[in-house]
C-alpha cells in the first residue's frame, strides 16, 4: 500500500490520479505550484523507478506541464525533483511570471506560504481538472480537495 510523505501531505491538496502519480497542489496560492508523487514506495531517485515506471512518469510530467502551460499562460514552467528535504520521490512543476515575487529566482524558501482560500482553491482545480480530465481520476471523497 503506497504511503505518501506526512511533509507533502501537510503541505499538499490531492487533486487527483493519474496511473502512476498523485497529483497535488501546493497549498500556496503565490504561485501556481503542482507536484506529481509516483505511487510508488521507497523511492527517491527518479533512475529508481523500474523502466516502463520512469516512462508513465515522464509522459505524466509532460501531459501535466503542456496543461500549465496553456492554461496558466506562463513565462517559464520550472521542473524539478530536489528532494533534500522530503526525500520521497516528487516532481515539482511550478508556474512562473516575470511579475511573481521570486522572478527570477527559484520560489524554494524565499516567501512564507499564503493558503488557498477555498474559493480561489476550487476555481484552479477547476480549472486543472477540466484540461486533465481524460486522464486524471479524481479522489473519490471530494471533500478531501478542501480544508
Amino acid at each position: 500500500m503506497f504511503e505518501l510523505n506526512s511533509v507533502l501531505e501537510r503541505d499538499t491538496i490531492l487533486i487527483g490520479h493519474f496511473p502512476l502519480c498523485q497529483l497535488r497542489i501546493m497549498n500556496d496560492s503565490q504561485f501556481p505550484w503542482f507536484i506529481l508523487v509516483p505511487q510508488r514506495n521507497d523511492v527517491s531517485e527518479i533512475y529508481q523507478l523500474v523502466d516502463e515506471d520512469r516512462l508513465q512518469m515522464m509522459a505524466e510530467s509532460c501531459l501535466l506541464a503542456e496543461a500549465l502551460h496553456d492554461a496558466f499562460s506562463a513565462t517559464k514552467l520550472n521542473v524539478a525533483a530536489l528532494g533534500n528535504q522530503v526525500s520521497q520521490l516528487h516532481l515539482h512543476h511550478i508556474v512562473r511570471y516575470k511579475s511573481d515575487p521570486c522572478w527570477p529566482d527559484p520560489v524554494w524558501g524565499k516567501l512564507k506560504s499564503i493558503p488557498y482560500t477555498n474559493e480561489n482553491l476550487a476555481e484552479i482545480l477547476l480549472k486543472v481538472q477540466s484540461l486533465l480530465s481524460d486522464d486524471l481520476t479524481l479522489p473519490s471523497d471530494g471533500a478531501e480537495l478542501y480544508y
